[in-house]
């Protein structure tokens, strides 16, 4: 993981001794406008603007503007655009498109027009997030590699004491996340995908718990158990739990960690399997999102639970007409073994009611629909109407791009069996296909100690975990940890009474 180093600086950038001071301009109907400090000195604000309008600079989300000044040090100046806004979103963004853009520099400065700490952690954790480079697997390209800056300092005379410890932890989640998708499927496997979990759990107030495949079969939980069976790497449930001291509220977060999605004997196209490697963000996910917890000490219990299998053909693999068992005893009928994410997160869902949490919330890469639906920057969010407001609440609160999908029950006729309890899936039918899942999901929601069904949020991911395109803010090409800034910020709301 390779999240820069974050620093607060209360003295004036006009001395800053960085490789580049990072300056803002705003796109107005009049054109380019210059956001700059006035301790830069008037000399070096002239030169600046002089140039900006040079070189038809417009202010625009996403431009940079490299400059070399000779009039005052430092001498090479950027300009990253803000758009028409100036708030804590738009501050946020473009710290990220600065950074992200500017690889090659070993370190960063920004003189940023921040008028509260909510803005200064806003562009902390922004310029952390641009940081991020992966390069585990370089060898001989690496020497050739521009990578990010490795220090960024933040100029601003507005207290923000704990600015920089949550910034750092929120790109650390976000860092774990992406690491861990990033890792190619010969190495990352359901049991090592748990020792990383083990790994990442070190150190901290976390107690985690392994199931392998012999104790999965043993505890009922036959939905990872068949999906894994396929696969000569076996499946694994790790259970991630935070429990501090006066914690109120329990908050279970169910992930699905397909490390690798063949579709099973209901076989992927070749160019469909490309990149099913991120079938376990969902999984990475939940851990980031109880570790950062934990290191920021939020008074709420959580519980992660990381559903993980490897979905491969062979003699051993379920077969479509196969029935499986699911913990709690719930049969279900399996008719397309691709649909495997929704019988791994049905264990999971199970087993965290069992425990009776205040809420739960799954995360999941689940359908193609999804991204159908809703394209490559927004997640799909449904269940408990007042769990899935205060989701969208969360993710505005973040700046992650989220929206509340519909919960049709009139499709749970879809998935009647003529043999169990329900099936998996509809072959031939491409109608709601996120929605359908989602009605599958609800069947193992389970109820509260006073008999009352546990309110309950999905969150299809499938679509903003992988950003297939060119980079945009503080998000690159590949991964993006996409909601788990939004879950870390409604863990924090649950901690409130």
């Amino acid at each position: 993981m390779t999240v820069p180093a974050l620093s607060l600086s209360t003295e004036s950038a006009s001395g800053s001794t960085t490789e580049i001071l990072i300056l803002a301009s705003l796109q107005t109907d009049d054109g380019v406008r210059l956001l700059a400090d006035v301790t830069l000195g008037d000399d070096l604000i002239a030169s600046v603007t002089a140039q900006l309008l040079l070189l038809n600079a417009t202010g625009a989300r996403d431009e940079v503007v490299r400059l070399v000044v000779m009039t005052e040090t430092p001498r090479s100046i950027a300009i990253v655009g803000l758009g028409r806004l100036l708030n804590t979103e738009a501050l946020r963004h473009a710290a990220g498109s600065a950074v992200r853009q500017l690889s090659g520099a070993a370190s960063v400065a920004f003189s940023l027009p921040l008028d509260d700490a909510d803005q200064v952690e806003a562009v902390l954790e922004g310029a952390a997030l641009g940081g991020y480079s992966y390069t585990a697997y370089r060898h001989s390209s690496l020497a050739a590699t521009k990578l990010p800056a490795r220090s960024v300092v933040v100029h601003s005379a507005t207290p923000a004491a704990s600015a920089v410890e949550r910034a750092r932890v929120s790109a650390e989640a976000i860092g774990l996340v992406k690491d861990l998708v990033n890792m190619p499927p010969l190495d990352l496997y359901p049991a090592s995908l748990a020792d990383q979990a083990v790994d990442a759990a070190r150190g901290l107030p976390l107690d985690v718990t392994v199931w392998d495949e012999h104790q999965l079969a043993a505890d009922g939980f036959g939905g990872i158990a068949g999906v894994g069976a396929g696969s000569t790497r076996p499946p694994r449930l790790v259970k991630v739990s935070y429990s501090p001291n006066g914690a109120g509220k329990h908050l279970a977060l169910v992930g699905k960690g397909i490390t690798f999605d063949t579709g099973g004997l209901s076989l992927k196209p070749p160019a469909s399997m490309v990149g099913m490697k991120y079938d376990m963000t969902g999984a990475a996910t939940v851990l980031a999102v109880v570790v950062a917890a934990a290191r920021l000490q939020l008074p709420v219990r959580i519980t992660a639970w990381m559903c993980i299998a490897e979905n491969m053909p062979s003699g051993s693999a379920i077969r479509p007409n196969d029935v499986l068992r699911m913990r709690g005893g719930r049969t279900v009928e399996v008719l397309n073994t691709d649909a495997e994410g929704r019988l791994v997160l049905a264990d999971g869902l199970v087993a965290a009611g069992e425990e009776h949490p205040d809420a739960i919330i799954d995360v999941a890469t689940l359908t193609g629909a999804a991204v159908v639906a809703l394209g490559n920057r927004y997640f799909g969010v449904m269940g408990d109407d007042t769990l899935v407001q205060h989701v969208l609440a969360a993710s505005t609160a973040t700046g992650e791009t989220a929206w509340p999908m519909p919960f049709p029950n009139e499709l749970r006729a879809t998935l009647n069996s003529d043999v169990a309890d329900i099936a998996n899936a509809k072959i031939g039918s491409s109608v709601g296909g996120m929605l359908l899942a989602g009605i599958f999901l609800k069947e193992f929601i389970g109820t509260d100690t006073a008999g009352q069904t546990i309110p309950w949020a999905h969150l299809d991911i499938a679509g903003p975990a992988q950003n297939s395109g060119s980079g945009w803010g503080f998000t690159g090409v590949g991964p993006t940890g996409v909601s788990v800034r939004a879950l870390l910020r409604l863990a924090e709301d649950f901690s409130r009474p």
